[in-house]
């Protein structure tokens, strides 16, 4: 090749990586760090006009393709008419806050990337989205789940967060994006997980459901079923997790949940998607085979969800001697401590006194962890880097 080919190209090359990265600039894809908001910098206005728009523009996603990006669970719970509304008045508070930064002149990329996707948004039909019908069937993503939870979440666990904190830290903690991240994929991949713990539970566990047992269960008090369906389920979770640390190709998988040296109620997102789909399919096997009732599978599942976020929560609720018999965010942060003695301790998931009936609690739990994670560390930032990880790097045993 001609050497003034050569320079044109590297000259183009050059071009095409100044562009890029004056686009990162502006639209401050390099600028979302973490510490704590001050008032008056523009930060905390500017990341709630850019995650509401951002979400809207994901919601009007949703409305134009609600077979293949919605849950068919949520779809028959939908007001559309109060989805509408809230995604118009989330439009209106991200251009206002937007106008509101470029009128005091501070965080301007913000409001600049906040603008452009409201523009995109409505360009997209915005509110007014027509929903015709569509086939139920179909393969889908969770992103109407990973919407409405993230703003559930947020307001609720950043709430009791500042209002019963252990520890003084920020919401934009470190290692917040990773988190993020894993936090949005494992809302998008939830149709994939259930189908696949189905496929699973009906596989190997179908010949051990019988009509009469299932009867006989369903015949309990409501609050009974309950009751048994947590404790099963927790004994299911606790030899599976028990296994995650004491066998070490596992622990290679389950070493990225234990990365996180930040608690808080995002923190519990971070899980290997081989670890999170084999969990599903092995605590939903009890549930599976006992028949419980949808009201109860239903109570269980809201219970499992904010118990998973809550323990993982940066939050000190002192509930005196039924910490010995309920899993709170103290136990578990143990858990994820690096100190020697709460290596391979407090498993459980609900119930804590599992692990005190068979010695795996940590003793003299007064006081909290002073450090979480890995011991000597090593684990890679970044949703795909960590799923690769487990596969390329044998990890060390904590």
């Amino acid at each position: 090749m001609p050497l003034n080919h050569q320079a044109g190209n590297v000259n183009n090359n050059s071009l095409l990586l100044s562009v890029y990265r004056k686009f990162r600039e502006v639209f401050m894809f390099n600028k979302l760090n973490g510490g704590a908001f001050v008032l008056g910098e523009g930060r905390l206005s500017g990341y709630i006009a850019v995650a509401l728009a951002f979400l809207s523009l994901l919601g009007v996603l949703a409305f134009h393709f609600p077979q293949y990006l919605t849950t068919p669970e949520l779809r028959q719970s939908y007001d559309v008419t109060s989805i509408r509304y809230l995604m118009f008045g989330a439009l209106v508070i991200s251009g206002a806050l937007g106008l509101w930064n470029v009128i005091r002149n501070v965080n301007k990329r913000a409001a600049i990337l906040a603008w452009c996707l409201v523009i995109i948004t409505i360009a997209l039909g915005g509110h007014r989205v027509e929903v015709t019908d569509f086939a139920d069937n179909t393969p889908y993503l969770g992103l109407d789940w990973f919407i409405l939870d993230l703003l559930g979440s947020t307001l609720i666990f950043v709430f009791i967060e500042k209002l019963f904190p252990f520890r003084k830290q920020p919401i934009l903690r470190p290692e917040w994006q990773t988190d993020l991240q894993h936090f949005l994929i494992n809302h998008l991949i939830i149709g994939f997980a259930l189908l696949a713990a189905n496929q699973f539970v009906n596989t190997f566990f179908g010949w051990a459901v019988s009509d009469q047992v299932q009867h006989w269960v369903q015949a309990m008090p409501w609050w009974l079923q309950l009751a048994s369906v947590l404790f099963f389920a927790d004994v299911m979770q606790y030899s599976l997790h028990r296994a995650y640390h004491e066998v070490p190709y596992l622990w290679r998988f389950h070493s990225v949940h234990h990365s996180v040296e930040s608690m808080d109620w995002l923190a519990g997102s971070r899980q290997h998607i081989a670890e999170l789909i084999v969990t599903r399919c092995f605590v939903l096997t009890p549930i599976f085979v006992f028949g419980f009732e949808k009201s109860v599978i239903d109570t269980y599942i809201i219970i499992v969800g904010f118990q998973a976020v809550f323990n993982h929560a940066n939050v000190n609720i002192n509930i005196g001697w039924l910490r010995y018999i309920i899993v709170t965010p103290q136990f578990h942060h143990w858990h994820h401590a690096s100190d020697k003695a709460a290596i391979d301790r407090n498993y459980a998931a609900h119930f804590s006194f599992i692990d005190y009936v068979l010695g795996t609690a940590v003793k003299g739990q007064d006081k909290w962890p002073k450090e979480y994670g890995i011991v000597g560390g090593g684990m890679p930032q970044g949703w795909l880097r960590q799923q690769a990880y487990p596969l390329l790097k044998k990890t060390n045993k904590r």
